[in-house]
């Protein structure tokens, strides 16, 4: 199972339309899919048809109330859940700032559910507080949806300085799978350019022991699309309210990219480590190292 934190501070990047979108997508492909709305905002609620204020049980009920997962935890069909978000998550953080392991409530509260799904896609609000490093805490992976901008790529070296922190304090599994590029305009020269920068980035950190060292830069680009900015008000996904638009088509491409990169990366670490050919000499046992000298982690 995959528990992947989309999350960008930079508000209005497409990233709960991703969330709600990529669930679908990966849904349709035939995966098990919940998402978890991290937003007080509640926007991927309500992109899903749920009211906030009619919302009995939510996430604010799972982190403030010591509820269950599945007890907030709302079926919409057979392959997609949705634990919704409220109003009162904007309390959250005030009312558990004294409880201990306040920043592992929501990893403990997944791990202790009898559940059986593919991917838990966390929405989570744009800031760095608390919310975010529950859902950092509970993730394996990031995506970061972003726009092309060039504001928007310097807010990216924020983003990933919280990743590292909480990787080196908290969750030492947690990666960066990829950044995605939302409301894409590929005939405009600055998106040519971050583009570039983005892929340089990569490459760069390539083979380094940073969090977002085995990161890509999907291949599908999230094109503008006015389906995708009016579905949300009829409570719909855009396999809902128009399956044949180019978002439509945009989405099921990031879906299937996104299950072949973990299915790689899965295949990768099972696959078992090659024998050494004997070479017919002696080697000679391996001298301990320097006891002042530190490994360095993952």
């Amino acid at each position: 199972m995959r528990v992947i934190a989309l999350m960008n501070q930079k508000g209005g990047v497409g990233k709960t339309t991703t969330s709600a979108n990529l669930g679908a997508a990966l849904a349709e492909a035939g995966q098990r899919v919940c998402m978890i709305d991290m937003d007080p905002q509640a926007h991927l609620s309500i992109n899903y048809g749920i009211e906030p204020e009619s919302v009995e049980k939510s996430l604010y009920t799972m982190l403030v109330e010591e509820g269950s997962f599945l007890e907030a935890m709302q079926r919409l069909d057979k392959r997609i859940a949705l634990v919704p978000s409220s109003i009162d998550l904007v309390a959250a953080e005030v009312e558990l700032v004294n409880v201990p392991g306040r920043e592992t409530l929501l990893r403990n509260r997944i791990a202790a559910a009898d559940h059986d799904f593919d991917y838990i896609l966390l929405d989570c609000p744009p800031s760095l507080g608390l919310l975010t490093v529950n859902a950092l805490a509970a993730a394996t992976d990031v995506i970061i949806p972003m726009q092309a901008h060039f504001l928007a790529l310097q807010g990216v070296g924020k983003l990933l300085e919280t990743v590292q922190l909480v990787s080196q304090q908290i969750n030492p599994q947690l990666r960066v799978a990829g950044i995605v590029l939302t409301m894409f305009d590929a005939q405009t020269r600055l998106s040519t350019e971050v583009v570039r920068d983005l892929q340089q980035f990569i490459e760069q950190t390539a083979g380094t022991n940073l969090p977002w060292s085995d990161a890509v830069l999907f291949k599908t680009r999230i094109r503008r699309n006015i389906k995708l900015a009016e579905s949300p008000s009829f409570g719909q996904t855009i396999f809902q309210y128009e399956p044949s638009s180019n978002g439509a088509q945009d989405y099921r491409a990031l879906a299937r990219e996104v299950i072949n990169l973990f299915r790689r990366r899965g295949e990768k670490q099972q696959a078992p480590a090659p024998a050494a050919e004997p070479s017919g000499e002696t080697v000679a046992p391996e001298i301990a190292s320097d006891p002042d000298v530190q490994p360095q982690g993952d």
